[in-house]
């Protein structure tokens, strides 16, 4: 007999998804954004050919991809180093799966999280601000890190998200990068 499977884990041909239900990444198409669970609640769909540009405007993916270097099999910083970060903060939130051996689905990793769509947005966009604020905590230029922490102070994330998200038209999976 089998023993339990972890949460987030391949069981075969399916997900087990951080709620308990289970689901067939076959079903994840690669427009998907959000899944509505039979558990009654919407989860997050983040594949990685998904661009950061979901989360961020081009401007802010381009520095960000610059700036940072990865040390991995991806050429530049992008979707699966957010989802990085996200499940290092969240590790009980987020089931991945590995498609890399499964040419029928048109992507290599998905995550889906116990975040709907909208919350998952939130959740990458004060991630990348508590790492940019720390990194920016070790520049030499007292100015800039002033400058940098007041311009914080303002920033308001729920704001942001929702004027990207209107920007962006989620509503449709034909949203344009900004």
């Amino acid at each position: 007999m089998p023993g339990p499977s972890v949460p987030g884990s391949d069981d075969g041909d399916h997900l087990e998804l951080p709620c308990g239900e289970s689901v067939d990444p076959h079903e994840i198409d690669l427009g998907m954004r959000e899944y509505n669970c039979p558990c009654g609640e919407t989860h997050a769909v983040v594949t990685d050919v998904h661009p950061p540009s979901r989360f961020f405007p081009e401007s802010l993916v381009a520095v960000l991809q610059e700036t940072i270097d990865t040390d991995d099999e991806f050429e530049e910083f992008g979707t699966p180093h957010l989802m990085g970060v996200v499940l290092e903060e969240f590790p009980e939130a987020v089931a991945i799966h590995d498609a890399s051996d499964d040419g029928a689905v048109g992507y290599t990793m998905l995550w889906m999280t116990d975040f709907d769509a909208r919350r998952l947005h939130e959740v990458v966009v004060e991630l990348v601000v508590e790492l940019m604020e720390h990194a920016i905590s070790h520049a030499e230029n007292d100015t800039a890190v002033s400058e940098f922490e007041s311009q914080m102070l303002e920033f308001d994330v729920a704001e942001f998200v929702e004027q990207y998200r209107r920007q962006r038209e989620f509503e449709t999976e034909h949203d344009q990068p900004l």
